[in-house]
């Protein structure tokens, strides 16, 4: 599959603008994964302004009397509507909702109207269509469009409202399970050439603008309806989807043809919508958070303890050259020492091999925070009304401060995460030395992304774990692997002529090499801090010990594959990205959180610390050396640890609003049987791999069109194999622009912050349409949390970058999660921790049981090896 246009821009200004007035449009979300996707086709190859009102509005509640008068008024505003895709049915009145009252309309109240996928199959049902499941779905399948003037010897006269007149052959992107049945089914094969563009009894009123003929594996030939236009009314209905990356610009054609028929239509019938008075439909870009904040609060401002702490903070930096042939647990051991009780540590674990000719660099720099335990942290539960922040050791006091904060005044928690943000924002115009100066370091929990979406999966009152825990660092060292440097640096409120903290390790690192510096940097005040000498220290490592494994049940999970098959059939999702978790209970090996100070339990650590199980920082060690990856991390955050050798990257953003998601499906292993990229390309390149990598691209793009905005998104590498260390995979590079600074208005302030909420939980773990493919797979997977997995980790620099990455390929475990086990008749008792694996893939209407069975197995064996191989 070769990509046919990789960008969003506009192919030419609409020219029937209306005394300067611009032309809005309509479109009845149906909660696809794709719809900001049509929005911004429709606004930059149209210029128009589209308008966005879901399906299931209460501002337009049919139980209510008034109901179709309000209909009628809005509807009067827009030149036409146009019906999106969305999982499901259209003979489910909850999947189509407001559609089916747009196809009823009197006469009088007639508006244009495009209907795309389960708006087409909802106009063909209204017509007396039948809509059926397909003898096999086709999900991210391009296949060319045939339609009457495709060929020239085809060609007809030219026919009013045909959309397809003047168009050339092209080829576009399916997502359907089903089809529209208008008795295409009962033609001979005899008769089907010369009537498939004419009406057929069974559904008279529609005509059949474009079909694909699907050649199945049976030897036959599925007609699968993908165009129509209604006989007397001013609608029209497209199956596939004109907005996805893969469909050939030629298909755009089809769009601007349809609007010129709109307006011809609206022109002949009198009908001039209105441009004055409020509408009920929302901008199809999100308001920004920090919009939100403009807003005045309904209490009395006051400014609590956290709000005034590092405001005005100046940047503190020395650089001294990284130790020859360190590895970063080593380095982080020396500078920091080996019992910190709290770590946030980014690890780019894989750059060492950089020196080879196949160099594997995607992360570039490894980050590490510096005096964790007494870092302020903002902490949020979903499905709680308040967050929680915590600065610990304050003044000596070993608990430190804590406050709840209410939730409502900031819109939730990304608004008062923005708000504490942007009040701490750093202006820095140097080169990118250091991608990380300070700022906020931590995880956000897959169920935190639920709750973004309007899922809400946990029963209450289970527990209270951070959803989202993120700690402000202030002191920070940031190893650039390429350059064999290492940035210490320290963000603090005065622009002091000496720094304790940054003298003291800036000569503990010197002294591991017995060389100077190499420069030293101060932005934000004219001081500048400079650095003395002092002594390094030492490392230590601890024992391993058995564990205790219960991994997924064979017969179970490929049960759970065909369930997600059968959803995929149904059309309620094109792809679904299962998972499923082991769990290893093993003896404690190193302090945990604990509420109670049980002595007892106390002495029970201590007379087991000799023959304790490999501790998570040594699990952390042994995995990054059995597969280095590029975003691997290691977090030890209040009760949650995570050891992660993640390859993929989510999202990471600049300082002016760059947004890079980098959508990775599609893995094989590097292998005597598949040595070369060439060899990897070949297996790769099929329908089923690309298939799953375009419909999470798709959904990436539509992520991020709701926050960059229409015509602010391209794909600059479209299913490409790369080759990396000990896999082959094939990835795609989709990037977006926030309005620039110059550009941007106090009431729309937008940062990589607002693409990081709205783009939560990742579409690599969820598959397609998100919200709708979460909610089964919560079904599927029985409510099982997946917490830390399937969430991402990483930072958002005070300069406004960020970098954020996939946690796969990780194990967690939560300190509340002991159990105790009582050993032989003397009654000793022994605390037992909980690790948890998650593993999985995405099922297509394509995958088989025992294929995706291998392929969640697979990925399972490097993170359990761990718990073997430790020592």
């Amino acid at each position: 599959m070769s990509p046919a246009h990789t960008s969003d821009c506009s192919l030419g200004r609409n020219q029937q603008q209306v005394q300067g007035r611009r032309h809005k449009i309509l479109f009845l979300d149906a909660y696809d994964s794709f719809s900001n996707n049509i929005t911004s086709l429709l606004a930059t190859l149209l210029d128009v302004d589209v308008f966005v009102l879901p399906i299931d509005s209460p501002l337009l509640d049919p139980a209510s009397p008034d109901f179709h008068e309000r209909l009628r008024k809005e509807l009067s505003h827009y030149v036409a509507v146009v019906c999106g895709p969305g999982p499901g049915s259209p003979d489910c009145e909850a999947d189509v909702g407001l559609m089916r009252y747009i196809w009823t309309l009197a006469e009088e109240d007639l508006v244009p109207v495009l209907g795309i996928c389960l708006g087409f199959q909802s106009l063909v049902r209204s017509c007396g269509g039948e809509v059926r499941r397909l003898s096999r779905g086709l999900h991210g399948m391009v296949r060319e469009i045939i339609h009457p003037h495709h060929m020239v010897e085809g060609a007809k006269e030219k026919e009013v409202g045909d959309i397809f007149q003047g168009v050339a052959r092209f080829k576009a992107t399916l997502y359907h399970s089903l089809c529209g049945d208008i008795g295409q089914k009962e033609v001979l094969e005899s008769d089907w050439e010369a009537t498939r563009f004419r009406v057929f009894p069974k559904c008279p009123d529609l005509r059949p603008l474009a079909w694909v003929e699907e050649k199945r594996e049976e030897g036959n030939v599925e007609r699968i309806l993908m165009g129509v236009k209604h006989r007397n009314r001013p609608f029209w209905g497209l199956q596939y989807h004109p907005e996805s990356v893969c469909t050939e610009k030629e298909g755009n054609k089809i769009i601007e043809n349809w609007f010129r028929e709109t307006l011809r239509w609206n022109e002949e019938h009198g009908r001039d919508p209105g441009f004055e008075g409020p509408i009920l439909a929302r901008n199809a870009t999100k308001p920004s958070l920090l919009s939100s904040l403009s807003v005045p609060r309904l209490e009395e401002e006051s400014t609590d303890w956290w709000e005034s702490l590092d405001v005005d903070a100046v940047y503190h930096s020395e650089t001294v050259p990284l130790p020859h042939d360190m590895q970063v647990p080593d380095f982080v051991e020396l500078a920091l020492g080996p019992e910190e009780s709290e770590r946030i540590i980014l690890d780019s674990a894989n750059a060492a091999a950089a020196a080879g000719a196949r160099a594997d660099v995607r992360g570039r720099f490894s980050i590490v925070a510096a005096n964790v335990k007494g870092a302020l942290r903002i902490e949020h539960h979903t499905g709680d009304d308040h967050a929680t922040i915590r600065l610990g050791q304050v003044n000596g006091l070993p608990d430190g401060m804590s406050q709840r904060v209410p939730l409502a005044p900031y819109g939730g928690i990304w608004g008062l995460v923005a708000k504490f943000h942007d009040a701490r924002h750093l202006e820095f115009s140097e080169p990118d030395s250091s991608p990380f100066l300070g700022g906020f370091m931590g995880y956000i929990t897959y169920e935190q992304g639920l709750a973004d979406i309007g899922i809400h999966s946990k029963h209450p009152g289970s527990h209270q774990r951070p959803d989202v825990c993120l700690v402000w660092v202030t002191k920070s060292l940031v190893i650039d692997h390429l350059l064999g440097v290492v940035h210490i640096q320290h963000l603090c409120a005065t622009a002091s002529e000496s720094d304790p903290w940054l003298v003291e390790t800036t000569n503990k690192l010197l002294s591991m090499t017995r060389i100077q510096p190499v420069g030293s940097r101060n932005h934000g005040s004219p001081t500048t801090a400079q650095s003395k000498d002092v002594q390094p220290q030492i490392k230590t490592r601890r024992p391993s010990r058995s564990t205790a494994i219960q991994t997924p049940m064979t017969k179970d999970y490929e049960a759970k594959v065909s369930l997600c098959q059968e959803f995929i059939a149904a059309g309620d999702s094109y792809e679904l990205c299962l998972t499923d978790q082991t769990k290893i209970t093993r003896p404690i090996s190193e302090p945990t959180v604990l509420s109670s100070d049980d002595s007892r339990v106390q002495k029970q650590r201590h007379r087991s610390s000799i023959s304790a199980p490999p501790s998570s920082w040594n699990l952390y060690k042994t995995l990054r050396a059995r597969q280095p990856a590029p975003f691997a991390s290691y977090l030890r955050l209040g009760a949650a640890t995570l050891v992660s050798a993640s390859p993929e990257r989510f999202l990471q953003y600049d300082r002016v609003g760059r947004c890079s998601m980098r959508p990775m499906k599609g893995t094989v292993r590097k292998s005597e049987a598949v040595p070369t990229l060439a060899e990897a390309e070949k297996i790769l390149h099929v329908p089923k791999e690309e298939a799953e990598n375009l419909m999470i691209v798709d959904l990436v793009r539509h992520d991020l069109h709701g926050i960059c905005g229409a015509g602010r998104v391209t794909v600059s590498d479209l299913l490409k194999v790369e080759e990396y260390q000990s896999v082959f995979q094939m990835i795609t590079v989709v990037e977006g622009q926030l309005p620039r600074p110059e550009e941007r208005q106090e009431q729309a302030r937008y940062t990589g912050l607002d693409v990081l909420a709205a783009s939560l939980p990742p579409g690599s773990m969820t598959g397609a349409p998100k919200k709708r493919s979460c909610e089964i797979l919560h079904e599927i997977e029985q409510g099982q949390e997946r917490s830390l997995y399937s969430g991402v980790v990483g930072y958002m620099c005070a300069t406004g970058r960020g970098d954020w990455s996939v946690t796969i390929r990780s194990l967690f475990r939560w300190d509340d999660e002991q159990t105790v086990t009582t050993l032989g008749r003397g009654g000793t008792e022994e605390r037992n921790e909980t690790w948890h694996i998650g593993a999985g893939g995405a099922v297509t209407i394509l995958s088989t049981p025992e294929g995706e069975r291998e392929e969640m197995f697979t990925k399972l064996a490097g993170p359990l090896r761990v718990f073997a191989d430790s020592g």
